[in-house]
This record gives structure tokens, sequence and C-alpha cells, in this order.
């Protein structure tokens, strides 16, 4: 959940009274936020580093307002205001045009084909005829920062770059070049650096160090020029120092670049409509023009309104009220969703481009919820009785593994996503055969497949606390994922039993007890035609003769053994190791 920093007074002079403590935390409750906080800057950095590092520091009040991670609209001053007004009744919620500038054409940004190998998508905007206090001005980069770490994650699916428009001249080229032939001026740097120089120089930096990994392997660096060749930014790291805003920018050019082009919508409509009330005329923003590479041209920002259907029926039922139509459309237009009765209980509920969190009519009904109160939806009974009772399949897996544990084993929970060496490579066989779901856009090369054994997670287990005392004995009963067809997702889950046994013998005897004992424990006695055997069987797995199948009413169920030698040493491991790993949703 991000947390938003306000100031008290200022959030009283906006608010146009002043609330007690008390007062403000009620108000964020019922507006469906959490007053996290009281505290001063002089506070959180006595807290952090000490008294003496607070000397000077600030000593006026914040308020720190935790905001659901959906509501872009609230990251800011601005918007909790003009959201906490509407919902207090104090003034109805602004309406946000896109407007063509009043002399000339739009300002026009081009893509070049050079960008789609690392960012190939940009937004831009204008916001004409702005007034920057200190305080909006403030707000304004925070507002960037806090998109920077919550839809735009980390900036890896979006990047904003603000630029005072009197600076510059378009058209803007945005386009991708290699690092040593991009020279500027960074943003508060003395000289000019190549790309290559740049990233060199912020590995030190607290800030922006966070953010080379995602062009520091790439051939190509995104850069965006002015006309004459002026660097606005090269995105998402830095912008250049020659477009910096400050509090007597008048113009301020807005271009989001991303991976993503939907966030990138979303980014570029929360900062304008946020901001475009400091304009001289308010609630206005100038259009830009976007040209792709294949020639077309796209205006932003799209500032799309669109209506929502639904029904007092489904909101009552949903919620657990009883009003009229009337009724709720007042509590929606209270959060800032313009809303009315069309008849036969039909509400027509208007999205405004504030709120891309609203997706579905459930979003819709969860406003109507907050605007009722939650306080205030009556306790009923329910009007059917149920008894309810653990999952089989869960019941039988807690009784396992209470008697695992009394057995000697350690119980471990591994990663359901794993490398494709783990469950193929690693174990020797060929990741084609291994039935695994594969990630489409793994984030690294440790999580690229969902694992289809649990076996791989023990080995790094033990691998991982080699230095413990010898027996190793660990254990898991856990779900693997394999792929499946005639499921509506594709895949299927399977839950499995996993023990291992890692000493300076391989212990099979060990093993062996320990299927004997979960086999009594599950009421299979040992026999070929109604209960369980084993037979000798290879896998790559384990060591040539030192294999067994396991079978449990006529089905095979896993595999038992001693450990191949070579799958001991691709898991860093140097001593033998006997395991079995057998699927129990077979005995429900």
């Amino acid at each position: 959940m991000p947390t938003v920093s306000v100031r008290r007074d200022l959030l009283f002079q906006a608010l146009g009274r002043t609330y007690t403590d008390e007062e403000v935390d009620e108000l964020c409750f019922e507006f469906g936020l959490e007053l996290d906080e009281i505290t001063s800057e002089k506070d959180m950095i006595s807290r952090e580093q000490g008294d003496h590092k607070a000397e000077g520091a600030s000593e006026v009040i914040l308020y720190k307002i935790d905001v659901p991670a959906n509501r872009h609209d609230l990251l800011c001053l601005e918007g909790l205001v003009r959201g906490l007004q509407v919902f207090k009744e104090r003034g109805e919620a602004p309406r946000y045009k896109r407007v063509s500038p009043a002399n000339g054409e739009p300002q026009r940004l081009i893509i070049t084909e050079e960008t789609a190998g690392v960012r190939p998508h940009a937004v831009a905007a204008v916001l004409r005829n702005i007034t920057f206090t200190p305080e909006s001005y403030e707000s304004f980069i925070e507002l960037q920062e806090k998109l920077h770490q919550n839809v735009c994650r980390k900036r890896t699916l979006v990047a904003i770059g603000t630029h005072d428009l009197d600076t510059i001249s378009g058209p803007f080229t945005y386009t991708a070049k290699a690092p040593d032939d991009i020279r500027f001026k960074a943003l508060n740097q003395t000289q000019e650096y190549t790309a290559t120089q740049l990233m060199s120089l912020y590995k030190a930096d607290s800030h922006l160090k966070h953010y080379l990994h995602i062009l520091e392997n790439e051939p190509l660096y995104p850069i965006i020029y002015d006309s004459n060749g002026i660097v606005l930014s090269m995105p998402p790291i830095i912008n250049g120092d020659h477009t910096k805003i400050s509090l007597n920018t008048k113009n301020v050019f807005i271009e989001c670049t991303a991976t993503d082009l939907t966030k990138a919508k979303i980014v570029l409509d929360t900062v304008v409509t946020m901001f475009s009330e400091y304009c001289a005329e308010p609630f206005t923003v100038e259009e830009a023009e976007v040209v792709y590479p294949d020639g077309r041209m796209i205006t932003y920002p799209e500032l799309a309104y669109r209506t929502e259907t639904v029904t007092s029926d489904y909101i009552n039922r949903s919620v657990g009220i009883n009003e009229s139509a009337e009724r709720i459309a007042k509590l929606l237009t209270r959060m800032c969703l313009k809303s009315e009765v069309s008849g036969d209980g039909q509400i027509q509920v208007e999205i405004p481009p504030t709120r891309s969190d609203v997706i579905h009519a459930c979003d819709i009904m969860e406003d109507a919820a907050i605007a009722y109160g939650f306080n205030n939806i009556k306790m009923t009974t329910p009007s059917t009785y149920t008894v309810a009772h653990q999952f089989p399949l869960n019941r039988l897996s807690e009784v396992l593994r209470m008697d695992l544990a009394a057995a000697g084993f350690t119980e471990t929970f591994t990663l359901v996503l794993c490398s494709k060496e783990d469950i193929a490579d690693k174990l020797g066989k060929n990741i084609a055969d291994s039935n695994a779901a594969h990630l489409a856009n793994p984030k690294s090369a440790e999580f690229q497949v969902l694992r289809t054994t649990l076996l791989p997670g023990l080995l790094k287990t033990v691998a991982a606390n080699r230095k413990m005392p010898l027996p190793l004995k660990l254990f898991e009963i856990s779900d693997v994922i394999l792929k499946d067809d005639s499921t509506e997702v594709g895949t299927r889950n399977n839950r499995r039993l996993c023990a291992l046994y890692y000493n300076k013998s391989p212990g099979f005897e060990v093993i062996h007890g320990l299927l004997d004992r979960v086999m009594q424990l599950l009421e299979v006695r040992p026999d070929r035609k109604d209960g369980y055997y084993i037979q000798a069987a290879e896998d790559s797995v384990f060591f040539p003769g030192r294999c067994a199948e396991v079978f449990a009413h006529g089905k095979s169920i896993g595999h038992l053994g001693v450990l191949h030698p070579n799958v001991i040493s691709n898991f860093e491991l140097n001593m033998p190791c006997s395991a079995l790993e057998i699927d129990i949703q077979h005995f429900l």
C-alpha cells in the first residue's frame, strides 16, 4: 500500500477548514483510506538516524495516509483533496478536457524504429500556462516518484519525463542509439558525459543506481531530442539539465516512454489531471501528437470517459443493503463516479480518466459500499446454515506432516518457481519431456518454469545447510504444477510427498521404512493386488540398480531410491543421498 505524506496545514487549507486528529482519522476511514501516522520530518529523522541528525529539520506536522495501490489519483495532495471535497459534497468532480493549442500546431513526438527493441512506446502532453508554488512544485515531483514506484514498477514499465517547453522546440524525436554515441549534460551535472560514462557515474548514486539494470545490458539506449538536437531525457534513467523545470516554468512538456502502452496512458492521464488545476484554464490539457514508425499518428492524452451500467439490485445484494437506485447513484457520485438512473433500477455510471482502477461492476459496487459506510451495513444472520470442514486433500496432508515430523524428518517449504536446469538438466532429463508450464516473460533465470517435482527444492535446501550436523532428513508435502490441456487454465496441481535422507551412507533403508510408515498411516497393506508394492525401475535421477517404482492399487504413484552421483554433484553436494517422491492425491 503506498503511503502519501501531506502537510497538515496545507491539507486543512485546501479542505477549507481545520480538523482534530481524530476527525482526520475518521474522515480517512469513511473514504476508504487509513491515517497511518502523525509525525514530522524531525521526528522521522530522529527515529531513524538519532537526535543529533534531526537538528534543524522541519517540525511541520505530517499526516501519513495509506492509499490503495490501485488509486493512482490519490497519490498527491491535489487528488486527495479533490476526492475528499466531492465525497463530502462540497463540490463536483471536475470535467477534464483535452484542447488544441491556441496558436500553431500541436507538439509532435516522433518514434523511430530503433526503439522497438528497448522501449517501443511513448505518449506525451502539454500543461500550458501553469503556475507553480513551492508546495505544488514539490507535490508535482513527489507524484512522479510515487507513480514510478507504483504503477510504473520502478520505471521498468513506464518512465516519466517533464520538461520546460520554453527551453526547447519541437518536433521531438524518440530514438535509440549506442551508449557511446549519446552525449549530453544530465540533470544537475556540471559537464557533458556519454551515456556509458553516466551509467558508471550513477552506480554510486543512491537513488538512480536502482534503475541502471534496466538499460545496462542493452546494445542501444533510448534518447529523446528536440529539433535542435538538445537532449530532453535518456529514459528511464535521467533527464537532461537543459530542460529542467523550476518554479518559474510556465509550460510543461510531459513524455512517458514505456514497455507497456496501457500503463503509459494511465500514468500520463494521472499526471495531467492532477496538475491541470494550476493551468490558466483549469482542468484543460493541451494535446500532443505521437507519430509511430509505421506512420500512425495518435493524439494524447486520451482523457477518455466511458459509461458502465449497473443495477441497484446488484449493488444491494453484493453490499448487503436495501437502497433505491437514486440513493445508490448519489453515493457513487460522491466517489467521483457521476451516476444517473436510467430506469428499471439501472444506473449509468460515468468513469472519469482518473479512475483507471474501475474495470468491472464489482469495482463500482466497492465504491458504493465505501460511500454508504462499512460501519452502516447492518449485521444479519445468514439465510442458510452450513457446517464447514477441512478440504480432504489438506486434511490428508496435515495428518502426514505430523507423522513424518514424528519420524524425525524436518519439514521444508520451497519455491514453486524454479529454473529449467533444476527440473531437467540437473536431474539428467530433457526439458521438452518435463510437462512443465513455462513463464512467458521470466524476470530471472532462476524462475523460468513451475516445478514438476519437489526433489530439486529439497536438494537446494540441503546444499544451503551443508554445515548442519548429519544426517539431514527433510520432507515436503506440496503441489507440483503440470500442463493439462483438459483444464480451463491449461495446468493442474498435483499434491506430492517428497522425502530425502542425506548422510555419509545412502540410507536407502531409512527411505524405504518411511514409505512403509506412510502406507501404514494410509491403511494400505503390502499386496500386489489390492495394496502397494515396489519393483525395480530405471530413472536418470537414481543410481542404476538402486531405483524402485512405487505402485498402489495397481497404479504407479512415484519412485524411491539412491540418487545418481551426477545429480548429487549438480546440486553441489558431495555425500550419498536417498529420496522418495509419491503422489498422495491417489489415496483420496
